[in-house]
């Protein structure tokens, strides 16, 4: 802390030397004021890194003083020493966006620690977050050769999450490139597990939770508390932004359960959230349903009967609630449903589906300024969280939070960066999708382990539509890419983020049990 320009302002100064002389001695350059006028002046003429104000001086006092400050530089961190405890002086300086406050006697090493405190904060977070992130940094890697379960596995992203956004607060870029290291290599590991393991979850009645289970396992058994039940999905949502948004959320609810489950293969809206609604896996979806169904390259959209599915799903699980359902795509979706928020809390079920994670991904992808603004995973989260933030879903939660309701909040899959191409060949009925694709006599020049290929679709329960239809998922942070213009379109779509195949990111997503405070 050498260096660091102070100016210590009380009509006093004189009983204080030893204090300052303590400063000096850490390498400190004390300034000196005894009363607010001077103060000012000085503020205004010099650099000051910081501001020690008495709160009680003749002429004007230090919360005046304070206030003269702030309009000057308003950036300088002040803190007020009063001999004074009561409540509204307290208040009074608070609400004047002091950094510190400080009783009356002091002693020198309590200056040093609010000193510390406002100006080294970052660098000492920083150094014990990377100490931290060093000690644990073994035993991740270690549990790479252990033989994990899914709930294993989900654990192990989780503290990676946890890491990357600690490591925000620090500038080692060190740091954040063994981490990404370190998450590439879990990606390495789950694809294999995933690979090795995934068949064999469909007819198992011990798997991890998937999309089909959700409805019945997470949010059916509240209907018991005879409360209004809200089933909020936010399309796309990967845990890490979700993390990012429960601080927000926890300021109206408790967040008293926070899991995850598996999204099923493809990662991707038409199947997994279809899933979730219907209960079924996508083939069984098409035997029960063969005219609701809209195969990959048949036209129209492919998520348009989510309310029939919820509807028969209640109605084969013998529910007898009354319910709505809902989806918000634009800002204009989302200001009617605010406004038809009392009706809602008429029914006992409501289900509302918030597109615009979706929404942001595909934009990245097409739109040079939103792929400027959003480069990586950092930055997605924080546009994430602006829009959060600033949304009608955060309206409708601060609503609700006035209720005796239950809200369950999850989403139907998350999203990759890929980086890898992977050349592909298949015939015209081949899917566009750039992380799985489907169709016949499919054919790709890459390291086998970047794609799990599901000869028979059946056993995935997937929708078969040829008799040699297969499906292909890319791993890892791999993309497909057709031969023709083949370097354009690898280049066009590298560090986009994308859906559909096989990584932590895409098939680990939250789920959350929220009761208002």
């Amino acid at each position: 802390m050498e260096n660091i320009k102070i100016l210590w302002v009380d009509d006093e100064i004189d009983l204080l030397r030893p204090h300052i002389l303590f400063l000096n001695k850490k390498g400190m350059d004390v300034a000196q004021a005894t009363n607010g006028r001077d103060a000012i002046e000085h503020v205004r003429a010099a650099d000051v890194d910081v501001v020690l104000l008495d709160e009680n001086m003749p002429g004007i006092n230090g919360l005046e003083t304070l206030a003269e400050i702030k309009a000057i530089k308003p950036r300088i961190p002040v803190v007020m020493i009063t001999k004074s405890e009561e409540e509204h002086i307290m208040n009074d300086a608070i609400g004047s966006q002091i950094a510190d406050y400080l009783i009356k006697p002091v002693n020198p090493n309590q200056i040093l620690i609010s000193l510390k405190k406002l100006l080294s904060a970052d660098r000492l977070v920083s150094r014990k977050v990377n100490i931290e992130y060093q000690k644990d940094f073994r035993n991740i890697g270690m549990a790479f050769f252990d033989d994990m379960n899914a709930e294993e596995w989900a654990e192990i992203y989780k503290k990676l999450v946890r890491w990357e956004l600690e490591l925000e607060k620090s500038d080692d870029e060190g740091m954040h490139e063994v981490l990404a290291s370190q998450k590439a290599e879990a990606n390495v590991n789950f694809s294999k597990f995933v690979s090795a393991n995934y068949l064999d979850w469909i007819g198992s009645k011990d798997r991890p939770t998937l999309s089909p289970d959700i409805l019945t396992t997470k949010v059916f058994p509240h209907f018991d508390d005879r409360k209004p039940v809200f089933f909020i999905l936010i399309d796309c949502l990967r845990y890490d932004q979700w993390k990012v948004f429960e601080p927000i959320v926890a300021r109206y609810f408790n967040v008293v359960e926070e899991q995850t489950y598996y999204s099923i293969l493809p990662t991707a809206t038409q199947y997994a959230r279809n899933a979730i609604f219907s209960g079924l896996f996508p083939s069984e979806i098409v035997e029960k349903f063969p005219k609701l169904w809209v195969n990959d390259e048949d036209e129209g959209g492919k998520n348009l009967h989510e309310a029939e599915f919820l509807k028969e799903l209640l109605a084969r699980k013998r529910i007898n609630v009354r319910h709505s359902y809902h989806k918000v795509i634009t800002a204009e979706d989302g200001n009617q449903l605010v406004d038809n928020l009392n009706n809602m809390l008429q029914n006992d079920f409501n289900v509302v589906v918030y597109n615009f994670i979706d929404l942001l991904s595909h934009a990245r992808a097409e739109m040079n300024l939103i792929r400027e603004l959003a480069p990586d995973e950092r930055a997605v989260r924080s546009i994430s969280r602006s829009w959060f933030e600033h949304s009608s879903l955060l309206t409708i939660l601060k609503k609700l939070r006035e209720h005796d309701v239950k809200v369950v909040l999850s989403t139907d899959h998350g999203t990759i960066r890929v980086k890898r191409p992977i050349r592909i060949v298949g015939d015209r009925t081949t899917t566009t999708n750039l992380r799985y694709k489907q169709g016949k006599n499919l054919n790709y020049d890459s390291d086998s382990r970047l794609v799990f290929t599901v000869k028979n679709p059946l056993q995935a329960k997937l929708p078969k539509n040829s008799v040699t239809g297969t499906y292909a998922f890319a791993t890892e942070d791999a993309y497909f890419v057709y031969p023709n213009n083949y370097n354009y379109y690898a280049n066009f779509y590298k560090d986009t983020f994308q859906h559909g195949g096989i990584s932590l990111e895409e098939m680990i997503v939250p789920v959350a049990t929220l009761t208002p405070k």
